[in-house]
């Protein structure tokens, strides 16, 4: 698996990244665009750097976490979601099931 970075847009960006990070099968780190992790911001960019256990397991988690935040966690929302491979695939969260997710991770 090569670097993943998840773009997340909207006003609660950065906690969603931070909320993405938490998920104890995931690392990595995450930074807002164009400012510093203190500031708002409304686009953040969380980089993932190692992904431990099944394709299947964490893309179930990663649907989870995407809808948690879409449709609002404890009143706070994200906009747009995707997933960017280092080689520049793209996939958009909103319509992505979790087999669609599952493969798009293994071809990272």
């Amino acid at each position: 698996m090569g670097e993943i970075q998840f773009a997340i847009e909207g006003k609660d960006a950065a906690e969603a990244a931070k909320s993405l990070l938490d998920i104890p099968e995931i690392s990595g780190d995450w930074e807002p665009v164009g400012g510093t992790q203190k500031s708002l911001s409304l686009a953040t960019f969380a980089t993932i750097v190692a992904i431990t256990g099944g394709s299947l397991a964490i893309a179930e988690q990663i649907r989870t976490w995407y809808k948690e935040w879409k449709k609002g966690r404890s009143g706070k929302t994200i906009e747009k979601a995707v997933i960017i491979c280092s080689d520049g695939k793209r996939l958009l969260m909103k319509d992505a099931a979790v087999e669609d997710i599952q493969r798009f991770l293994e071809s990272c």
